[in-house]
Parts: structure tokens; C-alpha cells; sequence
């Protein structure tokens, strides 16, 4: 058997995921022409927020449903990307493409250096040294009373585009939130149908199997780990700009356990299902907020009837509904 025969294809379920990702991006894109006609334009904020973590989201399938690899301490690099608004824009530099670059930096070396510590152990270890990780970066942040430490930090002004100020503009900065999102789902599809995703996903499956081949399971896991890592940094980025305010909050360990949820909830190893995930686990937040104070028992309900019923979640519901109808 050679490597290139071992490899395993995920093509033939990719295209109709495609497409869902297609409808979803449209129906993205009318969201603003909606909400200003239902002139309430407080839900523009909301829906970039959705977006943010939509975002996050796919970052983290990419690792735990492609690569097996379930991090508990991904809400970091939320936080990285977060605080580099903030520091940097204290220092004057607001424009969002160095931001951004400042976020993926900071989080490829710290997803370097802790990824290379953390994919040495498996299972529940895993699990636990990403957790310790993170509450690590976690309870560094709060110690930055420069920075407003626990109460967190206001930001005073939006990050600028080459000196201009359009973020200002909540539809504005709502588009190029879903422009980034657009981007880096293309990056992970790419990814994800390449040699490189292939073997990702034969590791995934069996790696004492890839390692006898010849692939090196250890390399190929800690180079997702890093993708994912500067992905999601740039989700902080944005939720920084839609909230105009960073606080260590964005990188608890109840926000790494949030989008495990929200990719469980979509469909583990499905792109197209951790937005989904996103999009589903943050409107049921919001809906059930204002139905009662209690949300997140009916959530807690909902999520475990969706575990019990569909355990590939969303993504396997609609292609289940999909396949009585064909």
C-alpha cells in the first residue's frame, strides 16, 4: 500500500456541504437590507457578533473535527486577537491589517509553543494541558492593570482601514466581518480537500497507521493547531471592534467550552456546520434570554435532545431530511 492509496478523500461529501455554505453566506449578506427594515439596527451588532464566532468556530472544527484534537483552552487566542486591538490601539496603531497581523503573530508562537507541549499526550490529557494553557494566558490578562485587569478595558475608537475610519459603520464593519469569514472558509476548504487535510484526516482515523506509512501525525497536528490558533485571533479582532470594549472574559474556560458547543451543535467535521453551530447556538442564546432568565437550562435540554437524536448534529439533521426526500 503506497501513502497515496492510504490517504483518505472526503471529495464526494464535500460539495453539497459547499452549497449549504453558499445559501448560508447569501442569506448572510441580506441580513442588513432586513434588519433596516425592521429598523433595529441594534441587531446589526448582534448578527456581527454571530459572525465573530462563526468564525472561531470553523477555526476549532478544523483541529477537533478534522484532526481529532479537543482544545479546551481555544477561547486564548479569542483573547489574543482581542488585546491586540486594545494595546496596540493605546500605542496609536489603529489600522485593523497591522491588528491583525499582531494577533496572528502572537498566537502562531504561543499556538507553537503550547501545541508542540500539548500534542505529546492524548485523550483527556490532551484535553486538560490545553485547558491549563489557556487559563494560563487567562489569568495573565487579568493581571494587566494597565489594562483594566478583571473589569476589562474600553476601547475609544473602532480600528481604522489604511486611515480611514468606515468601521464606524456597523453595516460596514458587518460586511467585513462576513468578507472574512467568506475568505477563511475558502483557506479552510482548501485545506481541508488537500493532501495535507487528507492526511490531517487519516490521522484523525488512525495515526499509528499514517506514522507506519510515513507520515509524521506529530507535524501535520501541530501545523493545524497553529491554523486554527491565528484563525481564531482574528475573531478577536472583530469582536473587539463589535463590542468596542476586550476583557479577559473572552478567553475563559467557559468560552473554549462554548465553541466546542457550538461545533458539536453544527456537526463535528463539517466546515459548514461549526458556522451553523455558531449561528444556531448564539440565536437560542439570545431568543431564550428574553423568553426567560433561565435560558440556559432549555439550552442545556435542547443540546442534549440534539446529542440523543442527531449526533452529527445540524449537518447530519438536514442531510438525514435530505436523503427521505431523494
Amino acid at each position: 500500500m503506497t501513502a497515496a492509496t492510504a490517504v483518505p478523500t472526503r471529495a464526494p461529501a464535500l460539495a453539497p456541504r459547499l452549497k449549504a455554505a453558499l445559501v448560508l453566506f447569501v442569506l448572510f449578506a441580506l441580513v442588513p437590507p432586513v434588519v433596516m427594515a425592521a429598523d433595529d439596527p441594534f441587531l446589526i451588532l448582534i448578527a456581527t457578533r454571530i459572525l465573530a464566532y462563526a468564525i472561531a468556530a470553523m477555526a476549532l472544527d478544523l483541529i477537533l473535527g478534522y484532526g481529532a484534537m479537543v482544545s479546551f483552552g481555544h477561547a486564548a487566542y479569542l483573547g489574543f486577537g482581542t488585546y491586540a486591538v486594545a494595546i496596540l490601539s493605546s500605542y496609536g496603531v489603529t489600522d485593523i491589517f497591522v491588528q491583525m497581523l499582531g494577533a496572528v503573530l502572537v498566537s502562531a508562537l504561543f499556538a507553537l509553543v503550547t501545541g508542540a507541549i500539548s500534542l505529546r499526550t492524548r485523550g483527556v490529557y490532551f484535553i486538560m494541558i490545553t485547558l491549563a494553557f489557556g487559563q494560563m494566558a487567562f489569568f495573565f490578562f487579568i493581571s494587566l492593570s494597565a489594562y483594566g485587569g478583571d473589569d476589562g478595558y474600553g476601547l475609544s475608537q473602532r480600528s481604522t482601514v489604511l486611515g480611514s475610519a468606515i468601521l464606524e459603520n456597523d453595516v460596514t464593519l458587518y460586511y467585513a466581518t462576513l468578507a472574512v469569514l467568506i475568505a477563511l472558509f475558502a483557506l479552510c476548504h482548501r485545506i481541508v480537500g488537500s493532501r495535507f487535510g487528507r492526511v490531517l484526516t487519516g490521522i484523525r482515523e488512525n495515526p499509528v497507521r499514517m506514522e507506519a506509512i510515513g507520515f509524521s501525525p506529530f507535524r501535520y497536528q501541530l501545523t493545524a493547531f497553529v491554523i486554527s490558533g491565528c484563525m481564531t485571533s482574528l475573531a478577536g479582532v472583530l469582536l473587539a471592534n463589535q463590542a468596542e470594549f476586550v476583557s479577559p472574559a473572552f478567553m475563559s474556560w467557559h468560552r473554549s467550552g462554548e465553541l466546542i458547543v457550538m461545533v458539536v451543535l453544527g456537526g463535528i467535521g463539517t466546515l459548514t456546520g461549526a458556522i451553523g453551530g455558531a449561528v444556531a447556538a448564539l440565536l437560542l442564546e439570545e431568543v431564550l434570554g428574553m423568553l426567560t432568565e433561565h435560558w440556559q437550562l432549555w439550552f442545556g435540554i435542547f443540546l442534549v435532545l440534539m446529542v440523543l437524536f442527531s449526533p452529527r448534529g445540524i449537518t447530519g439533521l438536514v442531510e438525514q431530511m435530505r436523503g427521505r426526500r431523494e
